[in-house]
């Protein structure tokens, strides 16, 4: 088989997405389109709120505007092509338009990963150590501290990007996912791909062990710390402090888990429902998370809701 032109941008890759399941399309058509339009609402409305109200002017809030930021990158670089799929039927994807959605979802999912580290040091520092809290997270160091989260995310993006598009593709490239998920595309390559899986597990360690490690070790002294408050109302005001901050971890490190920990059917019945379930649940995966940190946030935040308030007021003495 000549593979040389295997690998050519002319190449194109189908979605398969829902499409054994077509009554399913339009009910999460809907589904999808009405959560990635409140990820929209909310993570704006944050990002927003964090640059106009001088009082969010902080390490945290810097950090939240980031995240807000991220989450919309994260869905828009998957989701209108999910979208589009559900009413499309034949869902197609080009060679170099297939590259940029996979760069830009896996950049986006590392660069989270090192992000959600560097706001639980913050949180360290803040109950740890609340009188160095101003000159250990100054703006020269936290501004740096974002910089380097996205920086490591891309860099490891392109390595992991590079490395499945350099690969050979044969046959009928057919992807069983709604996007470019980059476990699915090296499923069609004909060639060894032992390197971009050791390059991975790598990548996992770095990208996910590490910052789950150092959020841990974090949260070990922070409750310590919150432990030896004398008063009830001392330790309850400490820990709402990094309570948003620690539900948003467990809501993304624990949908990892299940997407990735769960056991595989061994019946083939069983394994076609498990497929399905795979993609739904890496499908919500995408969009969940991101919903939810915007409501998380604003919920758990006295200042985020001062400030939404304060917008909102602004908003109706100008009109």
């Amino acid at each position: 088989m000549d593979r040389s032109n295997q690998t050519s941008p002319m190449v194109q890759f189908i979605l398969l997405g829902l499409s054994a399941h077509p009554k399913l399309e339009k009910t999460f058509f809907v589904l999808i389109l009405l959560m990635y339009l409140v990820i929209l609402l909310g993570n704006g409305v944050l990002i927003l709120v964090t640059i106009l109200d001088p009082r969010l002017h902080t390490p945290m809030y810097f950090f939240l505007g980031n995240l807000s930021f991220l989450d919309i990158c994260y869905t828009t670089s998957s989701v209108p092509l999910v979208l589009d799929g559900f009413l499309t039927p034949r869902k197609t994807i080009s060679f170099s338009g297939c590259a940029i959605q996979m760069f830009l979802s896996f950049a986006m999912g590392a660069t989270e990963c090192v992000l959600l580290g560097m706001m639980a040091f913050d949180r360290y520092v803040a109950i740890c150590n609340p009188l160095r809290y101003p000159i250990v997270m100054s703006k020269a160091a936290y501004v740096p501290m974002a910089t380097s989260s996205w920086a490591a995310g891309i860099a490891n993006s392109v390595v992991q990007t590079s490395q499945a598009m350099q690969l050979p593709f044969c046959g009928d490239n057919v992807i069983n996912h709604f996007s470019c998920e980059i476990l699915a595309v090296l499923k069609l390559a004909c060639a060894d791909i032992s390197i971009n899986v050791i390059s991975m597990v790598v990548s996992n360690v770095i990208f996910l062990g590490v910052p789950v490690l150092f959020i841990f070790i974090s949260y070990v002294f922070i409750i310590a710390t919150i432990l030896r408050i004398p008063s009830a109302e001392g330790r309850k005001k400490a820990f709402s402090t990094c309570s948003a901050h620690l539900t948003v971890v467990l809501v993304f490190y624990g949908t990892i888990l299940f997407m990735y920990g769960k056991p595989k059917s061994k019946d083939p019945l069983g394994a076609d429902k498990q497929d399905l379930a795979d993609k739904l649940t890496s499908l919500f995966y995408g969009v969940v998370t991101p919903m939810l940190n915007p409501i998380i946030y604003s919920l758990r935040n006295k200042d985020v809701k001062a400030a939404v308030r304060n917008l909102v007021r602004q908003k109706h003495l100008t009109e």
